[in-house]
């Protein structure tokens, strides 16, 4: 009986200590400190309760979070039965002081208020709240401490206050109202109804304008979104309805399973509208739809659309949402319409078509073929004249090309054939390699008329040209050129600026005539060109061989004064010159078997089409010195036959005073000469 009496007294010691810890002003204030010092550690604000009150029936809290942000709670309860009939008051007039809360920065005021009534097994949850400006009422049934049914009405809430307590930026505003009927909300079990109604919404231009660049005209818009949710499947249908664009959706989803059934639409008229949205710098006018079908393992996405004023239709394959595979098709896509809606100028008007077949579209495993063909290309000529600032308009454009491209892994292989009026391209076949950037490829370009490329030479030129080599572009930049030009042959190779070109019987008559300088001079020339294009500095040495000269004014005053017909002798020699930009260095030294021709320093300015030169004539032994100077092709002559006129003048005295005289006066009048 002792151990008992002292057993029951303990117990009701620990009662008697419980009660007086947990529902007395004593206790309470201990508890309180305890309290107050955890919520401070978990929210890391300067929190005070200002009130806490708890009795074996009731209690009431006043949690101060901060200045003006306050948390208030009071109501019943058992303990023996576990029921509980609570108020609650939610305050937060300075939402931007709970940061450290919140994890973000938010703005403005938040109230809500309502009660809490039931027991641990089954409560509900009745409030109200005018969040954004809105009336919002809630009702939530919570069955084991887990949510089984949500109700809430939010009537005409305020998008930009919305988006002000968000802290983000003011790009539109509107009324929104919200349903959400949910009766069941168990998982599988899934039984209700959401409908958002967004309506009156206005976006900001000015706001538009400012954070991305965009101009946009004065845009209302409208929304739509009612989804029925019933075991695990969700039907649902939404439209976004404004002046600029229309999206439309609908279909079944079964979010467990990622499985999609779907229908979409999207009609924009302006495309620089929604880069908030794409991050994508494009503009113009767009009309896609298409249907969305499959799960996780396996989802494909099909479309079509007018893109630039094509018929285009497109199939793409998911695998764990990561492309699998890929087929396009593009007909009449119009070039022009493309580059304006990629705000890339307009240099030219072109139909374009491709079509695509990726069978792996894994980049490290890519697979596939791409085929591509532009006609009816005709080429902005203003607009590249002036951008480019050729001082001369380009002619008139046509071009057409086709494409041919395999895809294997890293490395792209690509056929092209370009023409047009102005040249020919073509490649057999292009390599480029998308790990090491390298670019390797052969060409053969075919200039119908070399004239029609004054507006990049600057100077009118005669003929056709064709030439082929190849392209290597890796760390380095290589070159190569063959050409069978001028009656000769031209090897040419580039080094990233470094270029060296070996000239091989060329006809001087014929590359005059590509010049359309003076045919003055017909000879084979072999020489070599050595060339740097970022100084557009070079030297060139070559060789002339079986040179005879054509009818000029140079040759006809040699005849005159000299009396010796040069038309008639074959020359050869060297010729020099040295470049720098369009100032050009020349040197020439021909010889025949009686006669030579020198010159150093003859002076050309391609860009002004001018010469400077002093060429002298030994005929025979008979010396003559010529000048040329001002336009090439018809430059001032300028003869000195001083010492020509002084040898027949000696000649001639000397034969006369030899009739007169005698022989022995002519050894006399050498030293007179």
């Amino acid at each position: 009986m002792k151990y008992l009496t002292w057993l029951i007294g303990a117990v009701a010691a620990i009662l008697i200590a419980v009660y007086v810890t947990a529902f007395t002003g004593f206790g309470n204030s201990i508890i309180k400190s305890v309290i107050e010092d955890k919520i401070k550690e978990q929210t890391k604000l300067d929190s005070k309760l200002k009130v806490f009150s708890l009795s074996i029936n009731d209690f009431q809290i006043v949690l101060q979070l901060n200045k003006n942000n306050t948390i208030k709670v009071e109501g019943t309860y058992s303990i023996f039965s576990k029921s509980f009939d609570v108020k609650y008051s939610v305050n937060l007039q300075e939402l931007k002081t709970l940061q450290p809360l919140t994890s973000m920065q938010l703005q403005d005021s938040f109230f809500t208020d309502g009660t809490v009534k039931g027991n641990d097994k089954l409560f509900t949850v009745l409030g109200k709240s005018d969040v954004a400006k809105s009336k919002t009422d809630y009702k939530v049934v919570m069955t084991d401490l887990n949510p089984s049914s949500i109700m809430a009405k939010v009537d005409t809430a305020d998008l930009q206050s919305l988006l002000h307590i968000l802290n983000q930026k003011l790009y539109a505003s509107a009324d929104v109202n919200l349903n959400v009927n949910f009766k069941n909300i168990t998982p599988h079990k899934l039984d209700g109804d959401i409908l958002l109604i967004t309506k009156n919404g206005k976006l900001n231009s000015r706001v538009m304008k400012k954070d991305f660049n965009i101009t946009i005209p004065a845009t209302a818009f409208a929304m739509n979104l009612d989804a029925k949710l019933k075991g695990d499947n969700v039907d649902y249908t939404y439209i976004l309805n404004s002046n600029l664009a229309k999206i439309t959706s609908g279909g079944k989803i079964v979010p467990e399973l990622l499985k999609v059934d779907a229908k979409y639409a999207l009609h924009v008229k302006e495309l620089a509208v929604l880069k908030p949205i794409t991050s994508a710098d494009i503009r113009g006018k767009l009309n896609l739809n298409g249907t969305v079908h499959g799960n996780k393992a396996k989802m494909v996405i099909k479309g079509k659309s007018d893109l630039a004023s094509s018929n285009t239709t497109f199939s793409a394959t998911l695998h764990d949402f990561a492309p699998k595979s890929v087929e396009a098709d593009i007909k009449g896509l119009k070039l022009q319409k493309l580059l304006y809606m990629v705000k890339q100028p307009h240099f030219a008007d072109a139909l374009f078509n491709m079509n695509v077949k990726i069978t792996n579209a894994d980049p490290k495993n890519l697979s596939g073929i791409v085929k591509s063909q532009i006609t009816k290309g005709v080429v902005d000529s203003k607009y590249v004249t002036k951008a480019y600032k050729f001082k001369s308009r380009i002619p008139r454009t046509t071009f057409s090309a086709v494409t041919y491209t395999t895809l294997n892994k890293n490395l792209i292989d690509t056929k092209l054939n370009f023409v047009s009026n102005l040249a020919n391209f073509d490649i057999k076949g292009a390599r480029f390699n998308t790990k090491d950037a390298s670019l390797k490829s052969d060409y053969k370009v075919k200039v119908h008329n070399l004239d029609r490329l004054y507006f990049a030479t600057q100077r009118h030129l005669k003929g056709a040209l064709s030439a082929n080599g190849e392209l290597k572009k890796a760390k380095d930049l290589n070159f190569t050129l063959l050409s069978n030009v001028a009656g000769g042959k031209l090897d040419a190779k580039l080094h990233n600026d470094d270029f060296v070109a070996n000239l091989n019987a060329l006809q001087t008559l014929d590359i005059l005539d590509m010049l359309i300088y003076p045919k003055v001079f017909k000879s084979s020339i072999d020489g070599k060109l050595v060339y740097n294009l970022a100084d557009a500095k070079g030297d060139f040495k070559g060789l002339l061989s079986n040179g005879t000269f054509m009818r000029n004014q140079v040759l006809d005053l040699t005849k005159q004064y000299a009396h010796i017909d040069l038309y008639k002798q074959h020359f050869k020699g060297d010729v020099n010159a040295k470049i720098n930009k369009e100032k050009i260095i020349a040197s020439l030294d021909l010889k025949s078997n009686t006669s030579s021709i020198q010159t150093k320093n003859t002076r050309v300015d391609s860009k002004a089409n001018t010469i400077d030169s002093k060429i002298d004539i030994n005929a025979n032994g008979n010396p003559l010195s010529v000048t040329l100077k001002g336009n090439i092709n018809r430059p001032k002559i300028g003869v000195d036959a001083k010492k020509i006129i002084k040898k027949e003048a000696t000649k001639a005295i000397k034969k006369e005073i030899q009739k007169r005289i005698g022989k022995d006066v002519g050894n006399l009048l050498k030293g007179l000469f």
